[in-house]
């Protein structure tokens, strides 16, 4: 297993990226702006994550999945931990992270990574994304904000 950036030319993995984001504008425009990981097992990418510099000191890990078929499987943890290595041998001070109200799975995960929740940006969803998105039975209503110290 590999993990290395999408070289130039090459085609994101929207299946993948959508799994994470619903909106593919949102997410053409952070991919074009960031630098995208891909996780490789083989020649199949099962895992992406997206670093997006959001000032000098810190950078955003805007978009993180891994294939259904994979998941379960500690890949996450090892696609965050690589992330966060990344930022730190590029001299970043803090990595943030933004997930829904309703991501339950992704909060726990982040918070055993080492997050902490910051802040909420009450009504992100509503006011980003044109249709509802529903998880674990609940309206994604509020951007859950974390953040790490490198």
């Amino acid at each position: 297993m590999n993990i290395r950036l999408l070289q130039p030319g090459e085609k994101p993995p929207y299946s993948l990226l959508l799994l994470a984001d619903p909106s593919r504008h949102l997410v053409e425009q952070y991919v074009s702006r960031g630098r995208c990981f891909l996780f490789e097992k083989g020649k199949e990418v099962i895992g992406v994550y997206v670093l997006l510099p959001t000032s000098p000191r810190t950078i955003e890990l805007v978009n993180i999945a891994v294939k259904k078929s994979c998941q379960g499987n500690g890949f996450g943890k090892r696609l965050i931990a690589h992330a966060i290595e990344q930022a730190r041998g590029e001299g970043y001070r803090t990595i943030e992270v933004g997930t829904g109200n309703s991501s339950f799975a992704q909060l726990a995960l982040y918070q055993k990574c080492g997050f902490s929740i910051t802040g909420i940006d009450h009504g992100f969803f509503l006011r980003h994304y044109e249709e509802a998105i529903l998880e674990n039975g609940v309206q994604c209503r509020d951007m859950v904000r974390l953040a790490r110290e490198l």
